[in-house]
């Protein structure tokens, strides 16, 4: 006997907008801002009409998607979570890893979408510095800078590795970049 489908249960309306943001936002990397609703609601699964009783029109849902992504809470958790056991190249190779993470994805969805940062960019970047400065406190010893000193150098390091356009044709792996952080780029010899 041939089973008749079933319809999926119905999602309450902020878990759909959830679930439409999380279609979308890869779409905004593949198309920028020209992505279509059609584009989108096939990605979510849904009619094309369900995007516009969600969100009003296209543009409201690109901004939602945009805040989301940008949104500082997984970054600082990240961070937060790094052990406090671990070595002092492996902190900085983890810290590196999750800024460039970070970073990447911010240049790219800014680049695919056309538009700038918040305003509140730089509050984040303090936030960011604080939280790596906690991190890095029970390295003290070892390090030749004030921990908040480095955690700020970490931060720009990890950012300009993580523009393109910066690196030319040169990529450098984290555990390298990590490797130049801890041990400099001198042999040590006088």
């Amino acid at each position: 006997m041939a089973q008749t489908p079933t319809r999926a249960r119905p999602l309450a309306p902020e878990d759909r907008k959830a679930s439409i943001i999380d279609a979308c936002i890869p779409l905004l990397f593949q198309h920028g801002a020209a992505v279509t609703s059609r584009q989108i609601a096939d990605a979510a699964g849904v009619a094309e009409g369900t995007i516009f009783r969600a969100f009003g029109d296209k543009d409201s849902l690109i901004q939602a998607a945009v805040e989301r992504f940008l949104d500082p809470e997984p970054i600082r958790r990240s961070l937060s979570y790094i052990d406090p056991d671990l070595t002092l190249e492996q902190k900085v190779n983890d810290i590196l890893f999750h800024l460039r993470t970070r970073f990447t994805g911010i240049i790219g969805i800014m680049s695919a979408i056309g538009t700038k940062p918040s305003h509140h960019g730089r509050d984040v970047r303090r936030e960011l510095v604080d939280i790596i400065t906690e991190v890095l406190e029970g390295e003290s010893v070892r390090l030749r800078v004030p921990p908040a000193q480095a955690a700020y150098i970490i931060r720009i390091i990890a950012f300009a590795a993580s523009i393109e356009s910066f690196n030319d044709d040169v990529q450098m792996e984290t555990s390298e970049i990590a490797n130049i952080i801890v041990f400099g780029i001198g042999n040590g010899l006088q």
